[in-house]
């Protein structure tokens, strides 16, 4: 009788604890195949969905819901029902379910902020990030302006990137690029992270943890870890923390396409291993 080997190919990777943020399903430059496939690729004893899950604006202008969107959530239902810890941290885009703070809805814990204590004992704030941008707080119709011009921006790095696939190019973010040539933006995010740490450091917290504004990073500011696990439109990242309690972002690349790799690797041996 054969004895059963371990398959490096179906297992999933194993974090403590996963941070994602920024997804905007029901929008098209929502990378939600990709998503699912990290999600099934991972597995972790928390799952922090930190805002704009669900985009409410776009959703509310002109409904768009593909399947994937559809299987996304149904993916996370499932690992909550399976034991997993999900907390949901509303953003502005999906701001409406800030009217569900402190309930549980489906094994999903709806959270307005919170502090996550990791392995080593830091004291993290999770929140998403919105109310610390001067846009948001102060000209809420400014934000609606940009976010339009933001999904045309999307669009083209949809069709750009559609012509890269077919050439043999690997994925590459036009509005990530464009954020970090602008000097209004480099000065514009600069200015969200500082705000952020400061926050953490007045509360007397170790770190902050956040998303919004689509940049994933993990940098010291003034003695305050500042951490934002990115988003699921450009940077395809999450942030996650280990078991020793470090933490670190990764990216769809990372996670999935291993994996992707060791299961063409298997299938060729097998086609050409004797019958």
């Amino acid at each position: 009788m054969r004895e059963k080997t371990h398959d490096p190919v179906r297992a999933p990777i194993r974090f403590r604890t996963i941070w994602i943020s920024d997804v905007h399903l029901g929008t098209t430059g929502c990378q939600a195949q990709r998503l699912l496939e990290f999600l099934r690729k991972t597995e972790s004893d928390t799952l922090y969905l930190v805002g704009d899950i669900i985009d409410g604006w776009q959703l509310k202008r002109r409904w768009y819901w593909d399947q994937s969107h559809n299987n996304v959530v149904q993916t996370v239902l499932k690992k909550a029902k399976k034991g997993t810890k999900v907390i949901f941290v509303p953003g502005n885009h999906d701001e409406a379910v800030r009217q569900f703070i402190d309930l549980d809805f489906g094994g999903i814990r709806v959270r307005d902020e919170l502090i996550h204590t990791t392995v080593q004992g830091k004291r993290m704030l999770v929140l998403h990030g919105d109310r610390f941008d001067g846009v948001i707080s102060c000209a809420k119709w400014l934000a609606y302006v940009g976010d339009n011009l933001y999904t045309m921006i999307l669009k083209w790095n949809q069709w750009l990137n559609s012509w890269r696939a077919r050439a043999g190019l690997p994925y590459w973010s036009l509005s990530q690029y464009l954020k970090l040539k602008v000097k209004n933006a480099v000065s514009y995010i600069s200015s969200f992270e500082n705000a952020l740490a400061a926050e953490a450091k007045r509360r007397g917290l170790d770190g902050v943890i956040c998303g919004h504004i689509h940049k994933p990073e993990i940098r010291e500011i003034d003695g305050i870890t500042y951490c934002n696990d990115g988003d699921w439109v450009e940077s395809l990242s999450a942030l996650v923390e280990d078991y020793a309690g470090e933490l670190r972002l990764v990216t769809w690349q990372e996670i999935v396409m291993p994996h992707q790799s060791a299961k063409h690797q298997k299938e060729e041996e097998l086609c050409v291993s004797p019958s």
